[in-house]
């Protein structure tokens, strides 16, 4: 079994016409090797590793990374607003505001423990696996030598990130008497769920490829939380610089995760983009959808009979709303597979359309 997954990669290997100069991975998919749309003019020298060149945001890693630099921050200001009330719309609906500011303070309590957690559990579960096997040549693609180093960064900031959540979550909870941990265990987070769901519709021969998919989502996407928490000056200053400390590594990430975005689209057959393509809007709305399983769980706990909790939870995420918000966070995310060819399949575009994903210039 060990053997097996030291040697396996993440998506099927198989051979191609690449053109790029770098050494491939062990029987990975060469592509083009320029990560480019197919067919187009490729550029000179981007980040994306276009003509065996790749210039990622890594140069100057070990003077900016938070893991070298920023000490992990102290919860110190213990105060009654915890979380952006107008990120976790639940706490601020009549039927909760009714109950009195204690309600709403204990209900941002559970949002911040859930990000926190949520943090830590994708960045174990979703994108360390997969830039480990980049790191180690097992990512099933080519790619230039100078992303593979990049990935072991990436594994570095990602473990710190983790680390760092749980530990903040674990000083709140101390400062505050509100448990970092749910009663239940939390169970597995949602887009666990999500994946195997989205794994089971692919062929067998590429599945795996859902691993990737999901890191480049989670990892590009603009997280309203990254950029909302930060500039909140309502917020406790150790959550708002804990946050920021995240959203500046996340930056570096967000180039190197869309380059290879472009290296794992050049790589596919046309026919493995039919099959995948269609996927992404589901990989998207696992990232950014709210939990509303979570959500009524809070409520309930705070005494909110079954009727309050699903009218609740309807008002709050109306689907228009919910839909709207998901299709702006996603905006450079879709510009960027629309770059690389995906929307160019009839399927693929009718799936992010059907979605809400798409805009009028899209």
């Amino acid at each position: 079994m060990y053997r097996e997954r030291a040697t396996e990669p993440l998506l099927a290997a198989r051979t191609g016409p690449g053109t790029g100069t770098e050494a491939p991975e062990a029987g990975a998919r060469t592509g083009p090797g320029t990560g480019a749309r197919p067919g187009a003019e490729p550029e000179p020298g981007t980040e994306s590793g276009e003509r065996g060149g790749y210039t990622g945001g890594f140069g100057r890693w070990d003077r900016l990374a938070g893991v070298r630099n920023r000490p992990q921050r102290p919860f110190t200001e213990p105060g009654s607003l915890y979380f952006p009330p107008e990120l976790h719309p639940v706490a601020l609906h009549p039927l909760v505001t009714a109950g009195g500011p204690e309600r709403v303070e204990w209900l941002l309590l559970r949002r911040l423990h859930d990000y926190l957690d949520f943090t830590t559990q994708l960045e174990a579960l979703a994108v360390i696996p997969v830039v480990t096997a980049i790191s180690r040549g097992r990512s099933g693609l080519r790619l230039p030598e100078a992303m593979r180093a990049d990935a072991f960064k990436i594994v570095t900031d990602e473990a710190w990130h983790a680390q760092v959540s749980y530990d903040f979550g674990q000083q709140v909870a101390r400062a505050t008497g509100v448990p970092a941990e749910r009663p239940n265990g939390g169970g597995p987070p949602a887009f666990t769920e999500c994946l195997d769901v989205i794994r089971d519709r692919l062929p067998h021969e590429i599945r795996g490829v859902e691993a990737l998919l999901f890191a480049i989502v989670s990892e590009t996407l603009i997280s309203g939380i990254l950029a909302e928490i930060p500039r909140d000056e309502r917020l406790p200053g150790s959550l708002r610089e804990h946050v920021r400390d995240h959203a500046e590594d996340e930056g570096r990430h967000h180039v190197y995760f869309r380059a290879v975005l472009r290296h794992l689209w050049a790589a596919l057959t046309p026919t493995e983009r039919g099959a995948v393509g269609p996927q992404v809007p589901a990989a998207i709305q696992a990232f950014l959808a709210p939990d509303l399983a979570r959500a009524a769980e809070d409520l309930r706990a705070l005494g909110l009979p079954a009727r309050s909790v699903e009218q609740v939870l309807a008002e709050s995420w109306p689907e228009e709303k919910a839909v709207r918000d998901m299709a702006g966070a996603a905006r450079s995310l879709v510009r960027y597979f629309g770059e690389a060819g995906a929307l160019d399949d009839p399927a693929t575009r009718d799936s992010f359309e059907s979605a809400g994903l798409l805009c009028s210039d899209a």
